[in-house]
């Protein structure tokens, strides 16, 4: 099913004095979500804050009960601090960066604070200014949408209903928040489809994933989930459904949607004219329809409407395991996959931490880790930032794009 597509808006920020519910240091003027003002600035103030501000990167931090407050708070600093994540090829764009915006309820932010052991003065309050609302130096942004997370509902591993409707809240208002700002990209925290799905929130039932989450809010007419990192990039033709049902969900135009998004992609990496290797369906590309027929009736239908479209040159369809091969070796710019585990089993056994889950087709830009939740390790100390520090810099090297 589809989520609701309904207008994303700002909630009211939560007052310096209400109650979070979470442990935490005490209040003070810098203190973590103390005082934040939902960002609905004037038509005027927006615009007049385009020229000065590098931009924001906007993050939602995922589940309260897994890694993403640790790694989403771990990342942001190391960004702010001028990180970028080690390895050939990864160059971020000169000149003032931009400041990242966390967006979780503040106790948890605060209880994040306080495992890491870094200074809460570094987390700075958001508020929306004609100047475009900057981080200090060193510093991160905080937005706290009010949502009320106790810990019990942050217990490692165990989200209750009301984790699940806030980490909802938080993708919301933080897609809110990247569209109200006049040059924003969202980032993504790892959540829960299943206890966002069973949180009770209207519409929730529906939620399998960011992807068709985002496109129902953005109102955009598709969206195409894609993964890139040094080692391999790539785009998926249908995304989290049934394996059963993918055949019938294969279309001439969702292939060349697929196809279409990976050629921008890779011509926003520096690629003008990318080989673009399309996987087959079946095993042995159908071996002349012997094991298929969404070869003939789907895929190269698909590829034969994007070679119209676009200058990039597609090559299939083709086996899946040549595909990857072959892309992996340097002979592809990228793949696109029919389904789901098609695309994301090579990928991670490649570049698994290191590549970032990107959605094109949305209005905004959107990036993510490529892990989930993390349950098993989170509050730990053990979950790596590398992940998130890596979608933090490609969304500004994508929004530097635009």
């Amino acid at each position: 099913m589809t989520p609701p597509r309904r207008r994303a808006t700002l909630p009211a920020a939560k007052s310096a004095g209400q109650s979070t519910g979470g442990a935490g240091s005490k209040a003070s003027k810098r203190t973590v979500g103390a005082g934040l003002k939902p960002a609905q600035p004037p038509a005027k103030r927006i615009a007049s804050a385009r020229s000065r501000s590098a931009g924001h990167l906007v993050v939602s931090i995922g589940c309260p009960a897994g890694v993403g407050p640790e790694v989403s708070v771990a990342a942001a600093l190391r960004y702010a601090a001028g990180e970028a994540p080690a390895g050939p090829g990864r160059t971020r764009v000169r000149g003032a960066r931009p400041s990242v915006v966390l967006v979780g309820d503040s106790a948890t932010l605060r209880a994040a604070v306080d495992f890491l052991g870094v200074g809460e003065h570094l987390l700075v309050p958001f508020a929306m200014s004609a100047d475009g609302a900057p981080a200090p130096p060193g510093a991160v942004l905080v937005y706290d949408p009010g949502v009320r997370v106790s810990p019990r509902d942050r217990a490692p591993g165990a989200p209750t209903r009301r984790a699940g409707a806030a980490q909802l809240a938080f993708i919301e208002a933080a897609y809110g928040l990247t569209r109200a700002l006049p040059r924003a990209a969202l980032v993504t925290g790892p959540v829960s489809k299943e206890a966002i799905a069973r949180s009770g929130v209207p519409g929730s039932e529906t939620f399998l994933g960011h992807t068709e989450w985002l496109q129902a809010l953005d109102g955009a007419a598709s969206s195409v989930m894609c993964f890139a990192s040094q080692a391999l990039v790539t785009s998926l033709v249908t995304t989290h459904l049934p394996v059963s049902a993918v055949p019938s969900a294969l279309t001439r135009s969702g292939v060349k949607t697929a196809c279409v998004a990976l050629a921008e992609l890779l011509a926003a990496r520096g690629h003008a004219e990318p080989r673009i290797a399309v996987c087959s369906l079946n095993p042995h590309a159908g071996e002349g329809e012997l094991l298929g027929v969404e070869e003939r009736t789907a895929i190269a239908p698909g590829i034969g409407a994007a070679r119209r479209a676009c200058a990039a040159r597609f090559i299939g369809p083709i086996g899946a395991e040549t595909a990857y091969r072959k892309a992996a070796r340097g002979e592809y710019a990228g793949v696109v996959a029919m389904y789901h585990d098609q695309a994301t089993i090579p990928m991670k056994l490649l570049a698994f931490g290191d590549a970032v889950n990107i959605t094109m087709g949305l209005s905004i830009v959107r990036t993510s880790v490529d892990h989930g939740t993390g349950y098993d390790i989170a509050w730990r100390g053990t979950a790596d930032p590398s992940g998130m520090l890596s979608a933090l810099v490609c969304a500004e090297q994508l929004l530097a794009r635009r």
